[in-house]
């Protein structure tokens, strides 16, 4: 199998900060990474000192020889029970690029 990242950038909608915060690390990355193939997930927040268009980032592992079915299968159940979507999150903002491992994971 090849491991994959799946690199999710997104904002809440305007004064809806804690609830995206709220649903997005305690709904949406557990409901992500029950979907097959994902085997992790993680939050982060854009450092001090740095701009850009996006102020979160997610980052989800996959283990998989077809990363195009997991994400089918991931998106088939977005806005459902499994897979529910925030009005908080703003959803014409959200980019998403995947991305596959080329070395081993180099560690100290």
């Amino acid at each position: 199998m090849t491991a994959y990242n799946l690199v999710v950038m997104s904002n809440p909608v305007a004064g809806k900060e804690d609830e995206y915060n709220e649903w997005y690390t305690n709904v949406h990355i557990p409901d992500v990474v029950r979907c097959d193939g994902f085997t992790g997930g993680r939050r982060y927040k854009m450092g001090p000192g740095f701009e850009g268009p996006h102020k979160y980032m997610a980052i989800y592992e996959m283990e998989t020889n077809d990363p195009a079915a997991v994400i089918a299968g991931m998106s088939a159940k977005a806005g459902t029970p499994e897979l529910s979507i925030s009005p908080a999150l703003d959803v014409a903002g959200v980019a998403m690029t995947l991305f596959e491992a080329i070395t081993p994971r180099i560690a100290r």
